[in-house]
């Protein structure tokens, strides 16, 4: 996957399109990331030991990773990946040709 947990990330459509966020969580099995501050539901819960009065709470939904783009030096790039001489893989961006932090 390009994106990683961690990562500060561009939405490029939807409800939440131009908002930008730090990527708390990635589901590769289903494609999708959450993003901080981005894409919230509302859920309504029952009471319990966490939660006793229960209610509607609203959080964070996945968003579907071809829907991001990495934010590398303040610039949204498409990530790439490439070996250094020591053998090591390394994310890179497109755009400007740094190493993604990793």
């Amino acid at each position: 996957m390009k994106v990683k947990k961690g990562d500060m990330v561009k939405v490029l459509s939807g409800n939440s399109r131009g908002k930008t966020g730090k990527v708390l969580m990635v589901l590769p099995a289903r494609n999708r990331a959450i993003v901080e501050g981005v894409n919230f539901i509302k859920r309504h819960t029952r009471p319990s030991q966490t939660n006793p009065k229960g209610g509607i709470v609203e959080r964070e939904a996945a968003v579907h990773i071809s829907n991001l783009m990495v934010i590398v030096g303040n610039t949204p790039s498409r990530v790439g990946y490439k070996r250094l001489e020591d053998g090591k893989k390394v994310r890179y961006s497109k755009k400007t040709g740094e190493t993604v932090n990793e």
